[in-house]
């Protein structure tokens, strides 16, 4: 066991990401049940629909799983009254201050881990209390940092500043990427852009068809001013970039982006209006599996990797 394993009480290193309108208690169970820790996905949920999901996903598996709060969401009180109701002993919070919310977690028993996208942060978190923190690169499809640091540099970087258990997310899809990120410092890795394109996520699947039909160069960083994404280039984005050209307000991107426009892409399949969000790492994923066959490959190639890696002596 490892220090991640160890934490939540898991077979695999290897966290599902926490991600709007995919992350159902479907693919949150389905994770669990099959070696690693699955995370429902709060942001897109009214506080009464994640109770639902949370309950349901209580009955579909008896492994450990947990809830990821964007702390910059609405509700956030209720939500976090549910989890203590609910009896939820994972959270990951992510998109504010880890110093709200990690103490009210941990006095009830819920162990708490913090998304960040920088050293800095990451100090933060330790010193609010976290259990452990994920740094999430550049290449992520969610809500990452402004200053572009990949995970490749990422990574050793926030090793080398904290203590606690480091989680690599951003651009890990494969056995390699995982040993990789491990090799660089982390003790496990979040995979996001890789769930979605399961049988078990709740995305629509005009969406998950679009993840394994991206190439390389098809999505990029943008809306930086209101919070970072990586959306596929559509329509949508196309409009985002030539508002771009006209020197925007925040209150311009807001406009634009609207209401509702990330359900839209990717639970409601409108790959032309919808905000789609989706990693760099949807270049290299070819087909839509089985969550348990995708951690099974996973392992395989993780452990062949730590085979081929004896080769290198010079």
């Amino acid at each position: 066991m490892n220090r991640i394993t160890s934490l939540f009480g898991i077979k695999y290193p290897i966290i599902q990401g926490g991600m709007i309108w995919n992350s159902g208690y479907k693919l949150a169970s389905a994770v669990s049940n099959a070696g690693g820790l699955g995370l429902i996905g709060a942001g897109s949920m009214y506080p009464e629909v994640l109770r639902e999901h949370i309950q349901k996903c209580q009955k579909a598996t008896n492994k450990p799983f947990g809830v990821n709060v964007p702390m910059l969401y609405p509700d956030i009180e209720a939500i976090m009254k549910i989890i203590v109701e609910e009896g939820v002993k994972i959270v990951f919070t992510s998109a504010g201050n880890p110093k709200t919310w990690t103490q009210h977690l941990k006095d009830n028993d819920i162990k708490v881990v913090h998304v960040v996208s920088s050293a800095k942060f990451a100090m933060k978190a330790q010193d609010a209390g976290v259990d452990a923190v994920v740094a999430e690169g550049f290449e992520a499809g969610g809500h990452n940092g402004r200053d572009e640091t990949t995970t490749l540099t990422l990574i050793p970087i926030v090793r080398e500043k904290i203590d606690i258990p480091l989680i690599a997310a951003g651009g890990i899809a494969t056995g390699k990427g995982m040993m990789a990120a491990m090799i660089l410092g982390a003790d496990g890795v979040q995979m996001g852009t890789r769930f979605v394109a399961s049988l078990e996520s709740s995305a629509h699947i005009d969406f998950k068809t679009t993840v394994v039909n991206a190439n390389e160069g098809d999505t990029h960083l943008t809306l930086k001013e209101l919070a970072p994404v990586r959306l596929v280039k559509n329509k949508f984005y196309n409009d985002v970039q030539e508002l771009y050209t006209k020197c925007p307000s925040k209150e311009d991107l807001e406009a634009l982006l609207g209401k509702r426009r990330a359900k839209r892409g990717m639970f409601e399949g409108d790959l032309v209006e919808g905000e789609l969000e989706i990693g760099q790492i949807s270049g290299l994923i070819h087909d839509i599996l089985p969550v348990e066959t995708i951690i099974n490959n996973v392992m395989n190639e993780f452990h062949q990797a730590q085979k081929e890696t004896q080769q290198f002596q010079f």
